[in-house]
């Protein structure tokens, strides 16, 4: 039996709304919470991103919306990006009743939200920092809240907003109606709940309605140190059209997605350093399929609003089986299939027996591609691009020059060798990374983890740095001024290892400022005081243009030409 929205008696303009956006039969979770919430209840819902929970509280709220002077609704949430998908749903269900909705959120001016407060608003959905900053203000009047949603409670808890939290809650009505959603429910969510609800009625997606029948999951065990390398094995074999990888701290993603640029992986990093203008520019890029991977934390996750990932790579497992089940939920979207592939090291075992049994699914154990494997998927992939060119017979002039060929008498097999060898010369670029057995005895010396103790890239043997997947010790060779590759130019950076500058400082700073995509910024050479980096020769004005704005801290540094 389905039951349709007709059933929930919600008033004819937000029947109306949903209907046009195509929207037919409500899910779990608004099945469960709509009708509680029609009724003015406390209610706690547990349910992960996808499952439809903005609709779950936006549609009750409005149907009970009523203009008057000061807001009447206030949705927490932990993120920019999730504060903006939230109110725009919101403009999007209340069309037909002239709703009026503001975010409001850090990194924005004051005065624009300020301006609208002053006009007149009937719900604001905002982070808790910027809403707290209101408040002080004086801007921001809460006396008239008859409703408020606090959505992703975990992270809000998460990212250390409890106290911005509670002090919001207590200066809204004591009789107000709460909603409190999250994905998982640890004690400080209870706590938090028991404080500031009254008797809440509780709606949970059932486990199994938690259960990813569109996801194939799969594990490979890896050690620590290898596991940059057995990332770019995967990529090399997976048929990967978009990937988002998740990291454990915001200086894991950009060293992450720095590495995986100088492996030739088009990467960037999503955190929460950056402001919402470098945020949409980078989901921007992502989306037009300029990017192919987009590393972030589980906070900068929440709230993306990205349908079409093919992949889901866990660089490393979280602490929490619910939170693995949230972040593979990313791909296998609108009954696509999807991939979820996790990276554990043999002390991470214990947390994947924690994942299956959550999930009532065995995570299937791979083994990564070997080096034969490579080779022959890159020979495949050789072939099969040229039946494609000789499907479309589009070649008129390079028919022409192997008739010369031909006429100056070379063998035709030996024109057609040569050709394949010259389009294969790329291939040198990208040598194929060494991954470590893991022994069963695991006698091995201490992990070395990417991102943590030591230097990244560092060789414990012989203590020489290394950016990307081949050796390079810099230090034997003289600098060059000019790029050893086409359509490059090499610029200098007047900041070197004395100042502590990395190759993340110089890919994220130059992409940012100058608004070009990182993964088209070359090889960086660091030198004791100053470096040396490659970008196309077309976007050089533009990053010389910026050269003032780039910084390592507070501290700027300055991009020419190498002489």
């Amino acid at each position: 039996m389905t039951t349709d929205f007709s059933s929930l008696n919600l008033r004819e303009e937000i029947m109306k709304a949903i209907t046009e956006l195509g929207y037919s039969e409500p899910t779990a979770i608004q099945l469960g919470m709509i009708p509680l919430m029609l009724t003015g209840a406390d209610v706690i819902g547990q349910a992960q991103t996808g499952t439809g929970k903005t609709a779950a509280f936006a549609l009750p709220i409005l149907n009970n919306f009523e203009r008057q002077k000061n807001p009447q609704a206030l949705v927490l949430a932990p993120t920019r990006e999730l504060a903006l998908q939230v109110a725009d749903s919101m403009i999007q269900y209340g069309k037909h009743l002239n709703v009026r909705v503001l975010a409001v959120y850090g990194g924005q001016p004051y005065s624009p939200q300020i301006n609208s407060l002053k006009r007149g608003v009937d719900i604001v959905v905002g982070t808790p920092g910027r809403l707290n900053d209101l408040l002080e203000r004086g801007v921001l009047n809460l006396s008239e809240i008859k409703t408020v949603v606090l959505d992703e409670a975990d992270e809000m808890l998460n990212m250390g907003f409890v106290e911005e939290v509670e002090k919001i809650l207590s200066t809204t009505p004591a009789e107000r109606q709460t909603a409190l959603f999250s994905a998982t429910m640890p004690a400080r969510i209870r706590t938090l709940a028991n404080r500031f609800m009254r008797d809440p009625q509780a709606v949970t997606v059932k486990r199994s309605a938690l259960n990813t029948p569109h996801i194939e999951q799969r594990y490979y065990l890896v050690h620590d140190s290898d596991k940059i390398n057995a990332l770019t094995r995967l990529f090399e074999i997976e048929p990967i059209h978009s990937a988002l990888i998740f990291a454990r701290t915001r200086a894991e993603t950009g060293q992450l997605a720095n590495e995986l640029v100088i492996r030739g992986i088009p990467a960037e990093a999503i955190h929460g350093d950056l402001d919402q203008n470098a945020r949409e520019r980078v989901l921007g890029r992502f989306r037009a399929n300029q990017l192919k991977v987009l590393v972030a934390t589980d906070v900068a996750a929440r709230g993306l609003d990205i349908d079409d990932i093919s992949h889901v790579f866990n660089f490393h497992l979280p602490d929490d089986a619910e939170v693995y089940v949230h972040r593979i939920g990313r791909t296998g979207r609108a009954g696509k299939a999807g991939i979820a592939i996790s990276l554990i090291s043999p002390k991470e075992k214990r947390r994947m027996r924690e994942v299956e049994a959550l999930t009532k699914q065995l995570v299937t154990k791979m083994e990564l591609p070997t080096t034969s494997d490579i080779i022959k998927h890159r020979e495949t992939q050789t072939v099969e691009n040229l039946k494609i060119w000789l499907g479309r017979g589009r070649f008129k002039r390079e028919l022409e020059m192997v008739q010369e060929l031909i006429d100056a008498g070379h063998d035709v097999m030996n024109i057609a060798a040569a050709a394949i060898k010259i389009s294969r010369g790329d291939e040198k670029q990208r040598p194929i990374a060494e991954v470590s057995d893991v022994k069963a005895d695991f006698s091995r010396k201490p992990e070395r983890e990417f991102g943590r103790g030591g230097k990244r890239g560092e060789s414990s043997s012989t203590g020489k740095r290394e950016y990307g997947s081949a050796k390079r010790d810099f230090a034997k060779k003289p600098p060059r001024s000019d790029s050893h590759e086409e359509g490059m130019v090499r610029l200098k950076v007047n900041k070197g290892k004395a100042h502590n500058i990395r190759p993340n400082d110089i890919v994220g700073q130059i992409a940012f400022h100058a608004n070009i995509p990182g993964y088209t910024i070359g090889k960086i050479r660091i030198e004791d005081k100053f470096s040396f980096v490659d970008v196309p020769e077309a976007h050089v004005e533009q990053v010389i243009k910026h050269s003032g704005n780039y910084k390592i801290g507070k501290e700027k540094f300055s991009v020419v030409k190498a002489q």
